[in-house]
């Protein structure tokens, strides 16, 4: 296991970086093509994602008149660069520990907080009404997930007694995963209803709303600065679903192929499961239907599971 790995190497090429902008991108590409053959389309391919940001990197990025440049531009380098950080925080069971001088489970906390402000920041910088609209979704939206993410993560490190992730998956590896245990069902639960939301996919895709409000945040970024805004969300997506796998399913081979291996499968069972069946099974929820079931259900569960692991 790699557990002396620098700071430089992790964040720049493996486990974030490159590895994780690759991985993130691929994971989008899949998302898209089983998207495509569940409507009964033939869908883009694989790669489509990674066209994309080339094509992305090639245009000229486009500034409105009425915009505040130095923020509109910085919002998307703030929000990649929280993400590449944050990616390199994501443990891969028997294979990469974080180095703990980059912090714990509290730091990728607020790290993950980063790309919802970014959003907000960049719709309001931009001038547009759409960006105006997407900046009060995307607050309420985040004030309703982000209160279960608090109390699950509370949870876990009750149960364990360490906000380290390190020691949170070292005491699942002696004592079994979270995912089988009936005590931290409902934060399971909880969970499972945060990484969507978190993600922005359907049905809780409200700030970015095409047929509503036009991409809202995104919908003045065009070329370079489009594309980072694209890199920040396929590093989301592997930083989400990791930190799932951490928390709830982390156990795995203890050999540095085959634990990449099974990382990796981890990763593609949530992302097609739920993410992708889930945005091509629902439809969107207005933005007072989202807030209020994160308060009334994963709220609910778990703070459920806290009690009952506090209790224990």
């Amino acid at each position: 296991m790699l557990q002396s790995t620098t700071i430089p190497l992790a964040v720049l090429l493996f486990p974030g970086g490159v590895f994780a902008v690759a991985l993130g991108l691929m994971l989008k590409g899949m998302d898209r093509r089983l998207a495509a053959r569940l409507q009964g389309r033939i869908g883009p391919p694989l790669a489509q994602p990674f066209y994309d940001l080339v094509k992305l990197a090639r245009k000229r990025t486009m500034v409105p008149d009425i915009a505040a440049e130095p923020v509109f531009l910085g919002a998307p380098l703030i929000g990649a660069a929280s993400m590449l950080l944050a990616a390199a925080l994501v443990p891969i069971a028997g294979v990469y520990t974080p180095d703990p001088i980059l912090g714990d489970l509290l730091v990728l906390l607020y790290l993950l907080a980063v790309p919802a402000v970014v959003l907000m920041v960049a719709g309001s910088a931009s001038g547009s009404p759409f960006g105006a609209i997407g900046f009060s979704r995307e607050m309420a939206l985040m004030l309703a997930y982000e209160g279960p993410l608090v109390l699950v993560v509370a949870t876990v490190a009750l149960r364990v007694g360490s906000f380290s992730i390190a020691d949170i998956i070292a005491y699942q590896q002696v004592h079994g995963a979270f995912l089988f245990d009936p005590m931290m069902w409902p934060a399971l639960a909880a969970f499972l209803a945060f990484y969507p939301a978190n993600l922005g996919i359907i049905p809780f895709d409200i700030p970015e709303a095409e047929t509503e409000v036009l991409e809202g945040p995104l919908l003045e970024y065009s070329g370079p600065a489009l594309g980072l805004f694209k890199v920040m969300s396929a590093l989301k997506a592997v930083v989400v679903l990791g930190l799932g796998i951490a928390l709830f399913w982390p156990s795995a081979p203890d050999s540095g192929a085959l634990g990449i291996l099974a990382h990796l499968a981890k990763l593609i069972v949530m992302m097609l499961l739920g993410v992708t069946v889930l945005r091509v099974s629902m439809g969107r929820m207005r933005i007072d239907q989202a807030f209020h079931f994160f308060l009334k259900w994963p709220l609910a569960l778990s703070v459920l599971s806290l009690v009952i692991v506090a209790c224990a």
